[in-house]
């Protein structure tokens, strides 16, 4: 029962609408009206530019890092007795607050994608991993400028990087790894076709930007 209430409590965490209340509060419009119509990161960068977009960047990534951080507060979670079960526990609590982002009861359950929050979820467990992805995401949006292609890239470096370099021992976490990869590039599949006739947005990394599609 008390898992289940930290559940909730997760879900509520990543239902912050940061993108939404960063948009209406400093801008005077709402961020799902503009450029793809995702309260995410990614739109946030293309719509209102880098110091916008880093903003709701980090702090949906905290989300996710503070939902798992929940475990901590359960005496059973830190016996080393437990282990598998904490890490079980904290991807429940972490995919929680990713489903509260792309479903946020705050902002009329229109959120993002939440691949921030998901970030902020494996930085939490294994932070050198998230470090990886880190700056093979940021190695691809240098390149390229495109947040979508970044993400999905760093997304399939992550079952990568878990099942070969790493070589996680726990199954679970594995298979968590591979279906990471798998959301992330099912739900950018429009942002792929946008990518494939050339057509996707590229982000202002070094101007402040405003625009609408």
């Amino acid at each position: 029962m008390i898992e289940l209430l930290f559940l909730i409590c997760a879900y509520l965490i990543g239902s912050v609408p940061t993108a939404v209340w960063v948009s209406k509060g400093v801008f005077g419009m709402d961020i799902r009206e503009y450029g793809s119509g995702n309260a995410g990161a990614t739109n946030t960068f293309r719509v209102l530019g880098p110091k916008a977009g880093t903003f709701v960047m980090v702090v949906d990534m905290l989300k996710g890092v503070i939902a798992v951080r929940l475990s901590y507060l359960l005496p059973y979670y830190q016996s080393t007795e437990h282990l598998t079960q904490l890490v079980n526990f904290q991807i429940g609590l972490g995919l929680a607050a990713v489903v509260g982002h792309i479903f946020p009861i705050w902002a009329g359950f229109r959120g993002g994608k939440g691949i921030a929050t998901l970030f902020g979820l494996v930085l939490a467990i294994q932070p050198i991993v998230a470090i990886c992805c880190v700056g093979v995401f940021l190695m691809i949006l240098f390149l390229t400028r495109y947040v979508s292609l970044s993400s999905i890239i760093a997304s399939i470096a992550f079952p990568i990087l878990i099942l070969y370099i790493f070589n996680e021992p726990e199954v679970f976490y594995r298979i968590f790894a591979i279906a990471v990869a798998l959301m992330v590039v099912l739900t950018h599949q429009k942002n792929i076709a946008r990518l494939l006739t050339g057509n996707e947005n590229k982000v202002p990394l070094f101007k402040n930007k405003r625009q609408k599609d």
